[in-house]
């Protein structure tokens, strides 16, 4: 497979995909629905957890919650069979009542039934920060700790550069798909970044082993090369984990299903730019460090 020769349509079809992703945040923010579908664990508000003695469907209890406050709740979330977390706005203690007394009176259920708890905009805020800081840290360490090992910057630079095209596209779905955009965004991230790095490392690994054939500056074909050695094994890996998430997306419960989505997106990503991306850009890279030292050369 030539992955140099074409690495201009590998860039752009990956290219098209970040933008997608950003076209749906902007349009999202136009329509005044929010760029995200924030839970309220980013936008503040009210949790009502309540267990209903009996299985009920989502839009059943919505439509409760609908008939008191005129709008639907942000979130309603399974957590077994009979219980559920629903999220709203930040609701007045008199409204919360009413919920409480509506869904008290509908299904039978007592006070001890019910845990409500708000969420202040504070801790939000503070979320938003933490979860920038955990994504930029970890790529910064990623950097420090491919480019020690392979005593070689543009590999650790190509690796993380990969990493964030991952990071924008997993982004760029829950605009996209209107994923419930909570602290779950955190964990799907870093699993992905943790996947998508190890594939790319044992494609590193195999161009550092084919440099004592191929040799250091035939760039092209050592790309080629290592990508092709391992390419059987990155498909066979990517699948196993993409069955897997989705089964989970499929008979999973909600909260399940709102991890393994972008999981699922996030596993394609990693494993598309693994193969087509990573090695591209360390081409890029390594191409240009090469022609500036031969050009200092022949100053001299």
């Amino acid at each position: 497979m030539k992955i140099v020769k074409y690495r201009k349509i590998y860039i752009v079809i990956s290219m098209v995909f970040i933008i997608i992703g950003i076209a749906a945040m902007i349009f999202n923010s136009v329509k005044g629905n929010g760029a995200f579908n924030y839970d309220i664990q980013f936008t503040g508000g009210t949790s009502i957890q309540v267990d209903l003695g009996q299985a009920v469907s989502d839009e059943e209890v919505s439509q409760v919650i609908q008939d008191i406050t005129g709008e639907a709740p942000a979130q309603i979330q399974s957590l077994e069979e009979t219980s559920k977390i629903i999220k709203t706005k930040s609701l007045e203690v008199e409204t919360r009542n009413e919920i409480q007394e509506a869904l008290k009176d509908k299904y039978g259920i007592e006070n001890d039934s019910f845990t409500i708890q708000d969420v202040s905009g504070t801790i939000s805020s503070e979320m938003k920060k933490n979860s920038v800081l955990s994504i930029v840290i970890s790529c910064v360490c990623m950097l420090i700790y491919v480019s020690l090992r392979f005593k070689d910057f543009n590999i650790g630079a190509s690796s993380v550069l990969a990493l964030c095209h991952d990071a924008l596209i997993v982004t760029g779905s829950y605009a996209l798909l209107r994923i419930p955009f909570n602290n779950n965004y955190i964990a799907v991230v870093l699993t992905i970044l943790g996947y998508s790095i190890n594939a790319t490392i044992v494609i590193f690994d195999r161009l550092r082993e084919d440099r004592k054939v191929i040799g250091r500056n035939n760039f092209e074909a050592l790309v080629d090369t290592a990508v092709n050695q391992t390419l059987r094994r990155s498909i066979f890996t990517s699948l196993t984990v993409f069955f897997t998430v989705v089964c989970l997306c499929i008979w999973g419960v909600d909260s399940i299903k709102q991890f393994a989505l972008p999981i699922a997106v996030g596993v394609v990503a990693g494993a598309y730019s693994s193969v087509f991306i990573s090695g591209n850009i360390w081409y890029i890279l390594a191409s240009l460090r090469f022609k500036k030292k031969q050009a200092k050369t022949g100053k001299k």
